[in-house]
């Protein structure tokens, strides 16, 4: 086809499986991301709270938030 003509619906359809794969990728993609900030957030959070119980700091969660 030429550039004045509609391209064919096979290539409608493919560009459209490839956008909506393209799409599913990357909320995939961003979902591991946030999981993955979440576990490591987490995990520093815990190691905050280890470091204060050994130098003898009780803090609650909420202050730490402070």
């Amino acid at each position: 086809f030429n550039s004045s003509s509609p391209p064919p619906p096979q290539a409608e359809n493919l560009l459209y499986q490839l956008q909506e794969n393209f799409q599913a990728l990357t909320e995939k993609i961003t979902l591991r991301n946030i999981l993955f900030r979440r576990r490591r957030i987490d995990d520093l959070e815990k190691h905050v709270a280890d470091l204060m119980t050994e130098a003898g700091i009780e803090n609650t969660d909420e202050e730490l938030r402070v």
